[in-house]
């Protein structure tokens, strides 16, 4: 997918003579158009994250933000004196999404001349062309779920977490423990496809595969007896971290094969993935069948290579595997299940057997 075609996952922000009217540290007062204030809040409203990198003074700045009510639409606020570049790198790290992801409004043509330099895959707009920013497909996603539209308040949480992290002195696992994670596997509702379909398109480095599958495609597995699309949800005691997670399970005789696995990047720190892997590991084993696993390599998704390495799949033979014909370019891995233990770090429900009878926590 080229850099022109994808949805813009965050947008970062100048202030001066972009986001409001005027130069802070000259005229003192600055003002907020309406027009500039609708683009922010309908931004929020998609599920786009928006953020802020600026040369004034922090305390100053983020207060007139503050007082003009849009401080809260913002998050990883760079208001500092150093490269623009540099402050737009350090918010994609933190939030870890590819550059080709990110977008940056100022206007300055220096400004976005020194962002496009140094990183070229991000995508520079002029101030001038706030106004047409709504009506751009790469700010317009196909799909706004509810998910979407706290997709801010979900990572401004995310934030406070790691917070809670940095000052805890005990080992990662008791940390863990401490959110009260609770995580749940479950056969996908019709409501639910659109934030089925939205997890395959923007994730990346957490997708198996790294294909896409439309709306249309997923509602029609819904009724395929051969196949079963599911949803995974994370809570902890800080709030709900909401759909995090689909699986496409392909059912034969003999074996189970996850043509998609794809987990969002936010709980990645939480093992998400390997939790899913063992949970799936557990009831494959329960049920009598093997595992087999598309797996097709990307430019981001060596993580979920090492997950399924980690996990024991191989690229041995076995007969389960003769009715599974994977596309082109794509590895088809084995795993002879057996019997998993749950995880320590959190509580997992999940229909039992595979999504057949009522939820159960799996202990």
């Amino acid at each position: 997918m080229s850099k022109s075609q994808q949805i813009v996952k965050c947008l970062v922000w100048d202030l001066d003579n972009t986001l409001w009217k005027g130069t802070l540290v000259e005229d003192g007062h600055v003002e907020v158009d309406e027009t500039i204030r609708k683009i922010v809040t309908e931004l929020d409203a998609r599920g786009v994250l928006q953020a802020v990198s600026s040369r004034n003074d922090h305390d100053e700045a983020w207060a007139r933000l503050e007082e003009l009510g849009l401080a809260e639409y913002f998050i990883l606020p760079h208001i500092n004196w150093g490269p623009k570049s540099e402050s737009v790198r350090r918010i994609a790290e933190r939030l870890n999404f590819s550059l080709r992801t990110i977008a940056f409004i100022d206007d300055l043509p220096t400004e976005r001349a020194e962002v496009e330099y140094h990183l070229p895959d991000v995508r520079c707009y002029p101030a001038e062309d706030a106004d047409t920013l709504l009506g751009l497909p790469e700010f317009d996603p196909p799909v706004v779920t509810v998910d979407a539209r706290r997709r801010r308040e979900m990572y401004q949480a995310g934030f406070e977490r790691e917070l809670e992290r940095e000052k805890h002195e005990g080992a990662d696992e008791e940390f863990l423990r401490s959110l009260d994670l609770v995580m749940r596997i479950g056969k996908a509702r019709d409501e639910e496809i659109t934030r089925v379909e939205e997890l395959t398109l923007r994730t990346s480095q957490m997708n198996a595969t790294g294909v896409h599958y439309s709306d249309a495609a997923l509602r029609s597995l819904l009724s395929d007896e051969r196949h079963e699309v599911l949803v995974v949800s994370l809570a902890d005691r800080f709030g709900p971290h909401g759909a995090v997670g689909v699986m496409l399970i392909e059912k034969t005789q003999r074996a189970w094969r996850i043509k998609l696995l794809a987990t969002s990047c936010r709980v990645v720190s939480f093992g998400a993935g390997a939790v899913l892997l063992r949970w799936l590991t557990d009831a494959s084993a329960r049920a009598g069948v093997h595992l087999v696993a598309d797996f097709k390599r990307t430019e981001r998704n060596r993580m979920m290579e090492v997950a399924y390495r980690f996990a024991g799949f191989t690229a041995a033979e076995c007969a389960c595997l003769v009715p599974f014909a994977p596309p082109e370019g794509t590895e088809c891995l084995h795993l002879e299940a057996v019997r998993q233990d749950p995880p320590t770090t959190m509580r997992v429900f999940a229909p039992e057997p595979l999504v057949g009878g009522p939820e159960a926590e799996w202990l």
